[in-house]
């Protein structure tokens, strides 16, 4: 009986507000795999992360994540915002305002920063060590990083 009521009440919220907010649906278009990057995903292999999904080549890939997420973490956070999975809300060096005309690619992630020095800082920086300053979970927060939500009535 309570089951009952509680689902009702939900329902009534849900028409009478008329919209709910759900995770966008992820841009896999061109998406390389997190542990091997010169390799395309397969959909079919995915693994749970923050509150988006990373993708990767093959079914062991997804094996080598999860046994150690920590080492992946800059990676994975990375391909969520490439996949558009999550957006870059202020400069992921500084915490400043971004300023869009300092956009680069970083692991197929599109990053902004506040300042030409911040951008000249990562663009220094190669491979791993890149990845590492604008996507490792420090960075991450710093750029506050935020999930992007689709609307639904």
């Amino acid at each position: 009986m309570r089951t009952r009521k509680l689902l009702m009440a939900v329902a009534a919220l849900f028409v009478i507000g008329g919209s709910l907010a759900f995770a966008a649906k992820p841009a896999l278009d061109g998406v390389k795999c997190v542990m091997q990057p010169t390799k395309a995903i397969d959909e079919t292999n995915s693994v749970d992360w923050k509150e988006g999904k990373v993708y990767f080549c093959c079914a062991n890939c997804p094996k080598a994540f999860t046994a150690n997420k920590e080492k992946h973490a800059a990676k994975a956070n990375a391909q969520l915002v490439a996949t558009k999975q999550y957006k870059q809300e202020v400069c992921p060096i500084s915490g400043a305002k971004i300023d869009e005309s300092t956009a680069v690619e970083v692991r197929g992630a599109k990053v902004a920063f506040c300042c030409t020095k911040c951008k000249g800082k990562v663009e220094a920086a190669k491979g791993d060590e890149q990845v590492d300053l604008v996507f490792g979970e420090e960075a991450f927060k710093k750029g506050k990083f935020a999930l992007v939500k689709e609307e639904k009535k």
